[in-house]
């Protein structure tokens, strides 16, 4: 009952329940990405321009 489990790597169907109790989710990786990705091109616009001269 407790020994070695032979074929331990998950692999097709298996991998992606596997996927969900790790808590990694790629929807919210994009989202994040996409949320600092447009506060940083916000704050390039808030910035003031260099004055050449």
């Amino acid at each position: 009952m407790y020994g070695v489990i032979v074929g331990g790597s998950v692999a097709g169907a298996g991998a992606a329940g596997q996927l969900a109790t790790t808590g990694f989710s790629t929807l919210a990786v994009i989202v994040a990405a996409t949320t600092l990705v447009a506060a940083g091109l916000s704050l390039w616009k808030l910035a003031p321009r260099r004055r050449r001269g």
